[in-house]
C-alpha cells in the first residue's frame, strides 16, 4: 500500500471546529435518569428543583424549651422568671417541631429547673433558636442548573429536598482499539522488537475522567481487514470509536484507508507538535478518531480532539483553572508549521509562576509523569526567550502549585529520596527538581526562576565549595548556604572494569560520556584534567554530554560509552564499577528570606532526619557530618 502523503495540515482550532461541525448530531448527547445517590459526577441535563422544603417543619435549632415569646417577656438576672410546664414551655431536643403557640427555644444552659417549674433570666425574642420550614430549601427552589456536574454536597442537599433520582447526560461508549504487530500486552515477557501496549490503557482512564464508558479491545496486528472488521465491530457497540497507532505515513498505516472506504474523513494531519498524524473522520453515523502511537502525541491528540466529543456527549464544560501565565526559565525554539506543546515543570517564586521546560520527545513518556503542565508555542511562532512571560496549561491543581519547592541546578538521586519523603508530609509540600548544573541553577536563582540550588562548584584556588561562586553571582547580596551531603564522585566503568580504567590518565584511551556544560561534576573533571596536564582534545566523547549522573550510567551501562564520571550512588544502582576520584561538598543555596517559607521549613526538618539519613545509607557514597547546618554567605 503506498505511504499517506500529508498534503495539508490543519491548525488545531480549525480541526477541531471542522470536526465538530461535521458530526452534527452524531454526538448529540442523549439523556437518562438516575438515582441521586449514583450520581457522583453526572451531569444534570436539566434544572433539579425542591419537592420538600427543608426542614420541612418549624424546628428547634437547639436543645432546651419551647417558649412563648411574649411570655418570657420582662425576665432578668435581677427578675428572674419561673415558667410553667406544659403551659409556658415544653422541652425539646434539636430537630424537635415548633407547634403553636409556642414561637422560640431557649438554651437548655440558660435554664434552671424548679419543682414550680423552669426559671429563665433572660426574655426570648420571636424565632430564637428555631429553623423556620424552608429555611435551607423551599419546596419548588432550583437546586441545580442544567450542566452542573455533581459534587458529593450535591447529593446531600438534592436529598434533603426529596429528589431521589435525577436525568443526567448519559455516558458515552467508547471503543478503544489498539494496533500495531510490534505491540504486545503488558503481562506478556517482550522479546526484541516487541513495544509494550500502554497507550490504551491510558485512553481508558481519560475516557473515564471524562464521564465516558470505555470498551477496550484485543490488540489488531498490522492487517488491513482485521483493522477494518474490529473498527467495524466497535461501531457496533460504541458511540465513538478510538483507533490507536496506524494514522501516520508508512506503508502499514492503514486506518486512514480503512476509515474513507467505510465512512469520512475530515482532517487528515494537523499543525501540532508532537501529534501530527491524527484522524478526525465519521463512519457508521459516529466519530472515529486516529490517534498517533507515540505516548505524548497520543495524549495530546486525545486532549485535543477526543475531549471536546466525549465532553458534548457528556454535558461537561471544559474548566479555564488550569491555565496560567508563567515565567519561562530556558529559551525554547519552535517550528513555524506547529502549536507545539513542551512539557514543563512548573512552580511559584514569590509573586509569578515559574517553568522550566522538559524533554520535548514525542516518546518521552516519562516526561509526561514530571510534567505539571504544558507551555503551548502557537503556530507560525519560532518560540520563546528565556524571561518570557508564556501561557501554560496546568496538569496539577494551582494550589498543588503553591505547595511546591523550586529546585533547580545539580542532579543527584538524594533529590528523589527528598521529593518522595516531602509528599508523604502531612503538609503536601512538592519538591520540582530540574536539573542544569550547578552554575546554571545559581543563574536561576539569580534571576528569581527557584527557590533553591542544589550546587558543588569547586573553587580551584582554594579548594573550597560553592562559597565563591556564590558571591560572584550575588555580589552585595547576603545568600544562605544549606550544607547538604558530602559524598564519593568517581569513573563509573562497565562490571569488572574490562578495560583496567584507574584514574583520569586512562580517560584518553577509552570512549567517554561528559555532564553538561556547568555541571558541578565537569566543573572536577576540568579541574582534575588541568592537574594531570590532559587537554579535553584528547578525551574521545569529551563533548558528549548527559544530564544526569543516572544518565551517565546508563550509557556506560548500555556500551554507549567505556567510562564517565558521576557519583557513586548511580553507579552502585545500575551495577558498574567505581574507581573513585575525589570526595566534595553538595549542597542547597538559596535567599535569606525563602528560609521563612513554611515549605522550606519542612525541607529543612527532612534534612536532618533519622529517615532521611538511612535512605543516604541505603544509596551510598554519602556522609552527613553537617547535613542541615545553615551557613550565611556574607559579601566581601
Amino acid at each position: 500500500m503506498k505511504r499517506n502523503l500529508y498534503l495539508t495540515t490543519r491548525p488545531v482550532e480549525e480541526a477541531r471546529e471542522i470536526y465538530m461541525d461535521a458530526l452534527g448530531s452524531s454526538a448529540e448527547p442523549k439523556t437518562e435518569t438516575v438515582r441521586v445517590i449514583d450520581a457522583l459526577g453526572r451531569v444534570t441535563s436539566e434544572a433539579v428543583h425542591a419537592i420538600y422544603s427543608s426542614p420541612l417543619y418549624n424546628s428547634a435549632a437547639m436543645d432546651g424549651i419551647a417558649v412563648i415569646s411574649s411570655a418570657t417577656a420582662g425576665a432578668s438576672e435581677a427578675s428572674p422568671l419561673t415558667l410553667k410546664a406544659g403551659e409556658d414551655y415544653v422541652i425539646v431536643d434539636t430537630g424537635d417541631p415548633i407547634r403553636k403557640p409556642y414561637d422560640a427555644v431557649i438554651m437548655a444552659e440558660d435554664t434552671q429547673e424548679t419543682e414550680g417549674g423552669m426559671i429563665i433570666r433572660s426574655a426570648a425574642p420571636a424565632w430564637q433558636h428555631v429553623r423556620p420550614v424552608g429555611e435551607d430549601i423551599v419546596e419548588g427552589e432550583m437546586i441545580l442548573t442544567r450542566c452542573h456536574r455533581i459534587r458529593p454536597i450535591d447529593i446531600g442537599v438534592l436529598l434533603s429536598g426529596g429528589v431521589t433520582e435525577i436525568s443526567v447526560f448519559a455516558q458515552p461508549k467508547v471503543g478503544i482499539i489498539p494496533t500495531g504487530s510490534e505491540i504486545v500486552e503488558p503481562y506478556e515477557d517482550p522479546e526484541e522488537g516487541d513495544i509494550i501496549e500502554s497507550n490504551s490503557r491510558m485512553f481508558e482512564a481519560m475516557v473515564r475522567e471524562q464521564g465516558g464508558i470505555p470498551h477496550r479491545y484485543d490488540i489488531v496486528p498490522d492487517d488491513y481487514e482485521e483493522i477494518k472488521a474490529s473498527v467495524l465491530r466497535a461501531l457496533d457497540e460504541n458511540d465513538m470509536v478510538i483507533v490507536n497507532a496506524g494514522s501516520s505515513a508508512g506503508t502499514e498505516d492503514y486506518t486512514v484507508h480503512i476509515l474513507r472506504e467505510i465512512g469520512e474523513v475530515f482532517v487528515h494531519g494537523v499543525a501540532m507538535k508532537p501529534g501530527k498524524p491524527v484522524i478526525l473522520a465519521k463512519a457508521c453515523g459516529k466519530p472515529v478518531i486516529g490517534i498517533p502511537g507515540y505516548p505524548v502525541s497520543a495524549y495530546l491528540a486525545m486532549e485535543n480532539f477526543a475531549y471536546p466529543v466525549i465532553r458534548r456527549f457528556t454535558g461537561i464544560r471544559e474548566s479555564d483553572e488550569r491555565n496560567i501565565k508563567a515565567v519561562l526559565s530556558r529559551r525554547l525554539v519552535s517550528s513555524l508549521k506547529h502549536r507545539e506543546y513542551v512539557r514543563v515543570r512548573v512552580g511559584r517564586v514569590g509573586d509569578r509562576y515559574v517553568c522550566a521546560p522538559l524533554a520535548r520527545g514525542a516518546g518521552a513518556a516519562m516526561s509526561m509523569v514530571r510534567a505539571d503542565g504544558f507551555c503551548v508555542i502557537p503556530q507560525e511562532t519560532e518560540g520563546y526567550e528565556a524571561g518570557e512571560t508564556v501561557d501554560v496549561t496546568l496538569l496539577c491543581s494551582p494550589e498543588e502549585i503553591d505547595r511546591t519547592i523550586v529546585c533547580t541546578g545539580s542532579h543527584d538521586m538524594l533529590l528523589d529520596v527528598i521529593s518522595d519523603m516531602m509528599s508523604g508530609e502531612a503538609e503536601g509540600v512538592r519538591l520540582s527538581s530540574t536539573h542544569i548544573g550547578s552554575l546554571g541553577g545559581l543563574m536561576a536563582l539569580q534571576r528569581g526562576e527557584a527557590h533553591i540550588t542544589p550546587s558543588h562548584l569547586l573553587d580551584e584556588e582554594t579548594g573550597i565549595y560553592n562559597v565563591s561562586y556564590i558571591r560572584s553571582l550575588f555580589p552585595g547580596e547576603k545568600m544562605v548556604l544549606v550544607k547538604g551531603v558530602g559524598r564519593v564522585q568517581g569513573l563509573m566503568t562497565a562490571p569488572g572494569n574490562p578495560l583496567g580504567i584507574k584514574g583520569i590518565d586512562d580517560l584518553t584511551r577509552v570512549k567517554y560520556v561528559n555532564r553538561q556544560r556547568g555541571a558541578g561534576t565537569r566543573v572536577l573533571l576540568d579541574y582534575r584534567l588541568k592537574q594531570a596536564g590532559i587537554s579535553p582534545e584528547e578525551i574521545d566523547g569529551y563533548d558528549t554530554e548527559a544530564a544526569t549522573h543516572m544518565a551517565v550510567a546508563a550509557q556506560v551501562a548500555g556500551g554507549e560509552a567505556d567510562c564517565g564520571m558521576g557519583v557513586y550512588s548511580a553507579a552502585h544502582a545500575m551495577g558498574l564499577d567505581f574507581i573513585p576520584v575525589g570526595n566534595e561538598e553538595y549542597d542547597f543555596v538559596m535567599r535569606p528570606e525563602t528560609l521563612e517559607l513554611p515549605e522550606m521549613q519542612s525541607f529543612l526538618r527532612l534534612l536532618t532526619c533519622e529517615e532521611f539519613k538511612a535512605e543516604l545509607e541505603k544509596l551510598g557514597g554519602y556522609t552527613a557530618e553537617h547535613t542541615g547546618e545553615i551557613r550565611q554567605i556574607i559579601p566581601e
